[in-house]
């Protein structure tokens, strides 16, 4: 039996050139067939609208993406399928020889971005810029995505610990990737025991109720866990009653454990009024001088009721959460868009009756104001050369506008790659989930609110304007 590679990412993701929509692959035929391959063209990628009706995004996913651009090339039994599927011979060897040469830039892993900002932009031959396209979208809309849900999350617990447990209600291998994203986005452990394995991320769990169940009694399931795992023992309490039966055996399993030397670590609930049941249970616990016992608590947990709990003063230290983050509840998609902005260097748009989908033509930087507090101002899109962007105005109001001369600008895309060699050690996801912490705190607190964020202020230079204006015209 032929071994398959290692991989830092899902099995799905061992063929990457061929991780793509068919239509990128005859397109990139045509490109050929035309005479156009050596044609060089530049593609953004960006977003319109922030999910659950928030303020921002995350971004996650460059180190996943870049892991597969080191593999991306088409190999024997991928040439074979794509000849039986009808393309031609003379394509098929331009493809056997195929690898990337790509500049690409993009913002750091855990940065917090907003709409319409180019977040990476790839610059190379029309058909490698192309043929790109399916797996930027689909890697990075995706744990973009699941990293911005667990922000929000981890924004609504504060200084309470916040776990994955989501895995096994996932979309497939898309599991490892909503782990890892979640981790970016602030969730301190996962329970996801591949991802934690490839991704170097702490991994965490306590027991199901089978284990309880298993056994003849309740106490007994107890007492054997605490015995296997005397020094990492949370017990679950809500199998057959919470309050009369569970926690009680619960305490009387944490003083046993504090006879022989061990403490209890914590319990938790999976059912029922969360609320009211850990403020019964933090009672029953102090109560037996158990206060350094914690109390964790699961449960379709999304940032809402997470801070409905913490209103509510439940004394809970620990989130176990899964559904609702690593599925994106609520907004399934990021709507990140990957469109061409120029080729052979002269800039090109698309144009839509709605302005709003009308894109940004030509090579172009993002710049991020910072104010006298060291607080994020707004973002100006301008053009990547001759263009200084003093004034940035509403791209779709131009009346609307700001001098932002007097504040701190720093550029907001970075070099990844350089003629298809990479520029970048790729950010573990702790790093990553580090950095956004560091830039949350620069997040003023309106663009966090759950309801009725604040819209944080993105504008492009004049020159920009009157180039996109201007194409506009001609097109028409």
């Amino acid at each position: 039996m032929t071994s398959m590679p290692s991989t830092k990412t899902a099995p799905l993701m061992r063929h990457p050139a061929i991780y793509t929509d068919y239509y990128e692959l005859t397109m990139a035929q045509g490109y050929f067939l035309a005479g156009r391959k050596d044609e060089r063209a530049c593609f953004d990628y960006f977003f319109r609208e922030n999910p659950f009706e928030g303020g921002y995004v995350v971004f996650g996913g460059l180190s996943d993406l870049v892991d597969l651009l080191e593999e991306f090339r088409f190999h024997e039994d991928e040439l074979q399928y794509l000849a039986d599927q009808g393309f031609r011979d003379d394509f098929l060897e331009f493809l056997r020889d195929f690898r990337l040469s790509v500049d690409i830039w993009a913002a750091r892993e855990g940065e917090i971005v907003f709409p319409y900002c180019p977040i990476l932009r790839v610059e190379g031959t029309i058909i490698e810029a192309q043929i790109l396209e399916t797996l930027i979208l689909n890697i990075l809309n995706f744990e973009s995505l699941i990293a911005t849900k667990a922000a929000r999350m981890k924004y609504a617990a504060g200084s309470r610990t916040v776990m994955d447990f989501g895995l096994r209600r996932a979309q497939g291998y898309g599991g490892i990737q909503a782990s890892k994203a979640a981790i970016i986005g602030g969730v301190e452990s996962t329970s996801n025991v591949y991802a934690s394995f490839t991704h170097g991320i702490p991994a965490s769990g306590t027991m199901a109720h089978s284990w309880v169940q298993s056994f003849d009694d309740e106490l007994t399931a107890f007492r054997k866990y605490a015995d296997y795992y005397p020094d990492n023992c949370i017990l679950l309490v809500d199998t057959y009653n919470t309050l009369e039966s569970g926690v009680p055996n619960a305490i009387k399993v944490a003083r046993e454990l504090e006879a022989s030397g061990h403490r209890l670590i914590g319990i938790r609930l999976d059912s029922g009024d969360l609320a009211y049941l850990s403020r019964q249970t933090r009672r029953q616990l102090d109560e037996a001088g158990l206060d350094y016992v914690k109390i964790a608590a699961s449960n379709q947990l999304d940032e809402r009721l997470i801070k409905s709990l913490i209103s509510q003063q439940a004394p809970i230290d620990l989130f176990g959460v899964g559904t609702r983050l690593v599925t994106g509840y609520e907004s399934p998609a990021l709507d990140g868009v990957y469109k061409l902005s120029s080729v052979n260097n002269e800039p090109k748009l698309k144009i839509s009756e709605n302005i709003e989908k009308t894109t940004l033509p030509g090579r172009k930087k993002v710049m991020r104001y910072i104010d006298d507090h060291g607080k994020f101002h707004g973002d100006g899109i301008i053009l990547a050369e001759g263009d200084d962007g003093s004034i940035i105005h509403h791209p779709f109001y131009p009346a609307k506008k700001t001098d932002v001369t007097s504040f701190k600008a720093e550029p907001l895309l970075h070099r990844v790659y350089r003629d298809g060699k990479l520029q970048i050690d790729p950010p573990a996801a702790t790093e990553s989930a580090r950095y956004l912490q560091r830039r949350m705190k620069k997040l003023n607190p309106e663009h966090k609110r759950f309801e009725n964020p604040h819209i944080y202020k993105v504008g492009i230079s004049r020159k920009l304007m009157d180039l996109r204006d201007t194409l506009t015209e001609k097109m028409k």
